[in-house]
């Protein structure tokens, strides 16, 4: 038999839980696309998404304000959301930045490093056109206008192919790299493809960072290592109410998410 809350006039506490969601590029795309929906979000698609948060009670929160609430240092509001952008699009500053100041919401935009001002040359052999990245310059306008700014590598490698050296120097240049083009501290990182083992979290905390983000998906607990967070993928396919879905349920990954002993 269950036992009576002994205080029925304050529920008993739950594990705190954020949605993490991830985003490639934002625009004005066809709506069938050819391959790889998941590096998609067609404009009007993205608007009536935040539009749906909310109106649903989600409270849209930056990065920071997710760790707090994960380690237990601070309050989580009702029904938490984080948005990130992988790659550092210029689709961002021209298309998801009027929309997120419109609603005011926070977001992480994590940058290539190496690529700065160039393409995203990495998507070639996938059989897709490369796209334009923002340079330090737009970086640093996209900080202006209050959002977060992570490191997304040196070169957007799959890092747990790579060698220990090589990792550290992926990690470790990209922070320095877009520290200078900012002149402010750079803590978060996503790993590319979602690619990570060991080597890489704990090069990942040597470097200095204190979140990574992947491509597992499921809801962010206090179980999980703030350097393996999990996050749930938005594609061109998706509808308001297919992101609504995402929210509700998809909360277990496929696979353990890796620790820090």
């Amino acid at each position: 038999m269950a036992r009576a809350n002994p205080n029925p006039e304050r529920p008993p506490p739950t594990t705190p839980r954020v949605n993490i969601l991830t985003y490639h590029r934002v625009g004005n795309f066809p709506d069938r696309m050819p391959s790889h929906r998941g590096q998609y979000c067609d404009l009007p698609r993205f608007e009536a998404q935040m539009e749906m948060l909310g109106r649903c009670g989600y409270t849209v929160i930056g990065l920071e304000t997710a760790v707090r609430g994960l380690r237990g240092i601070g309050k989580l509001p009702p029904k938490p959301v984080v948005l990130t952008f992988d790659d550092g699009y210029t689709d961002f500053l021209e298309f998801v930045t009027p929309v997120l100041l419109n609603h005011g919401y926070p977001a992480t935009v994590y940058a290539v490093a190496g690529m700065l001002g160039g393409r995203s040359s990495w998507v070639a052999p996938e059989g897709l056109q490369p796209a334009p990245l923002m340079s330090a310059a737009q970086l640093r306008e996209v900080r202006a206008l209050g959002f977060n700014v992570g490191s997304h590598t040196v070169s957007h490698p799959r890092l747990a192919q790579l060698e220990d050296s090589q990792i550290v120097e992926e990690l470790m240049v990209s922070k320095h790299i877009l520290e200078d083009a900012l002149g402010a501290r750079v803590g978060h990182l996503c790993y590319p493809y979602g690619s990570h083992d060991l080597r890489t979290v704990h090069a990942a905390a040597e470097a200095g960072y204190y979140t990574g983000t992947t491509c597992l998906r499921a809801v962010a607990t206090p179980a999980d290592d703030l350097l393996t967070l999990p996050r749930k993928p938005i594609s061109q396919g998706n509808s308001s109410l297919g992101v609504l879905w995402k929210l509700l349920t998809k909360n277990k990954p496929r696979t353990p998410p890796l620790r820090r002993p």
